[in-house]
């Protein structure tokens, strides 16, 4: 039987062990969505993988965790927070070690969707944790020492796993995770306690997202094949049908569902859409981009691992130092005006990343480029997802903020897909420098182009005032996805504890 004893306050010693394992844990995830394009150089002449293989080293991560993040909430909501939470960090663990040992890229790439399997299970776990055990007075400042945590760990990782890279071997980018699961699961199992929602009593949407999976997966497969194999072969139209046919069955048993992962009363909201649609081309972009650059750094620009890991932190320092006062200027101005500017000015800083190549240098063609984009983002995603939460019911704002994520994570993995096939790398590999030394500047044009699609979406869909109802935000999770979170995400405003 559940019940609420005492919630716990962050001076506590109490309070400090829940935020050090949901750091812990939520900080891997986040990590692993983006260090991984570091090592992928690496991987590619270790095991002589084309262009489609290293893609699947990305993706595979990706599509997991976008098709089963919503799931895991609801998991964690009807059998305990705590409990999926050190699942999914076990679960993170043991995929990490079989990535780390992999013989072969096709064995790395199974490991990777058992990763995202993990972290679409502690991931909104961690947050949910916080909401549920910390003091009302004090789950502001927990949360933002959270994200701040959080923001440094996702500064800091590609760094890390540049310098594992270079001084050892890309395996250790994977290997690292394993004793830091194992403290964040000891610190979860005997400091943390468990939480679920009581009003959490219908079955979790497993029909959902099984066909959410299979949407995503076979766009994913059709797009990555489609340089080598063609628009008629058989396994690129087969993937199109598959993914066009469980997109389609996603969207109907949403609708029929009578308790659905993903409401599409939501979408009723002319400005939920339009946010979620600028969230979308935003996202997509971002994802081509943190693929491409650290890739273009290493294998066209000839720079040592560790300092293609580190050149994009300039982005994560920007954001972590101005989202916060521009999601406030856009509470005072309106969303609309920096959901425009924000990635018009983000979209010159892709034009002046698509000038980097072979002999360019970081103080005069990287820094510039990335400290533009950094601005951009940082006036954009505040109101942004501000906006997304505000655009529902106080309720719902939780699973708005899933939604939100969700939908960007799944336009990182589509244009993970689709960009190399758009860009003409073909059928090469993407440690062949004349190869990528081709494509990439298109691919980077294409990623402005995403940028200025969101600028128009926001022109159109999104409302030139201050919302009447505030909807506060407190999180920073880097780039890993959407990067906020609402201060209240239970449909009653709390949660049980037991």
């Amino acid at each position: 039987m559940d019940h609420a004893p005492d919630r716990v306050r962050l001076r506590q010693a109490a309070g400090r062990w829940v935020l050090l394992a949901t750091v812990l844990g939520s900080a891997l995830a986040f990590v692993d969505a983006t260090v991984v394009t570091v090592a992928l150089p690496a991987i590619g002449r270790r095991f002589g993988a084309d262009a489609a293989a290293l893609q699947w080293t990305v993706n595979g991560y990706a599509l997991s965790l976008a098709a089963l993040i919503l799931l895991g909430g609801s998991l964690g909501d009807r059998y305990g927070r705590r409990r999926v939470f050190t699942i999914g960090m076990a679960w993170f663990a043991l995929a990490s070690l079989l990535c780390g040992v992999a013989p072969s890229v096709e064995v790395l790439i199974g490991a990777r969707v058992l990763q995202g399997v993990g972290g679409a299970l502690l991931t909104p776990g961690a947050l949910a944790i916080l909401q549920a055990v910390f003091v009302p007075a004090d789950r502001g400042r927990a949360i933002g020492a959270w994200s701040g945590l959080g923001g440094i760990a996702g500064a800091v990782g590609p760094f890390l796993g540049g310098w594992l890279v270079q001084a050892a071997s890309w395996r250790l980018v994977f290997l690292i995770n394993v004793p830091l699961a194992a403290v964040a699961i000891a610190v979860a199992l005997r400091h943390v306690p468990e939480s679920r929602d009581p009003g959490a009593t219908h079955r979790p949407d497993a029909t959902g997202a099984a066909l959410a999976a299979a949407a995503l997966g076979g766009l994913a497969y059709a797009f990555t094949l489609w340089p080598g194999r063609g628009p008629g072969a058989a396994p690129v139209l087969a993937g199109l049908v598959v993914g066009a046919a469980a997109l389609a069955g996603f969207v109907l048993a949403e609708h029929r569902s009578r308790h659905p992962m993903l409401p599409l009363g939501l979408f009723a909201s002319r400005t939920f859409t339009a946010v979620n649609l600028a969230t979308f081309a935003l996202y997509a972009a971002l994802g081509g981009v943190f693929f491409l650059v650290v890739i273009q750094l290493q294998v066209v620009a000839g720079y040592a691992a560790v300092v293609a890991g580190a050149a994009l932190i300039p982005i994560t320092v920007l954001m972590l130092l101005l989202s916060a006062p521009a999601g406030g200027l856009a509470g005072r101005i309106g969303p609309r005006l920096p959901m425009t500017v924000g990635p018009l000015v983000g979209a010159v800083g892709l034009v002046l990343l698509s000038r980097i190549g072979a002999g360019t240098a970081y103080l005069t063609g990287v820094l510039p480029a990335a400290v533009v984009l950094g601005l951009g983002l940082s006036a954009t995603v505040a109101p942004l997802t501000a906006t997304a939460l505000g655009a529902v019911d106080e309720r719902h704002a939780g699973l708005a903020s899933g939604v939100n994520n969700a939908v960007a994570r799944a336009g990182g993995l589509l244009a993970v897909a689709v960009l190399p096939l758009a860009a003409g790398i073909g059928t090469g590999r993407l440690t062949d420098p004349a190869a990528l030394a081709r494509a990439y500047p298109t691919a980077m044009l294409i990623c402005a182009g995403l940028f200025g699609a969101a600028a128009v979406i926001a022109v159109l869909g999104v409302p030139g005032r201050p919302a009447r109802r505030p909807s506060p935000v407190r999180s920073h999770c880097a780039v890993g996805g959407t990067p906020l979170h609402p201060e209240t995400d239970r449909p009653n405003g709390s949660a049980s504890v037991q």
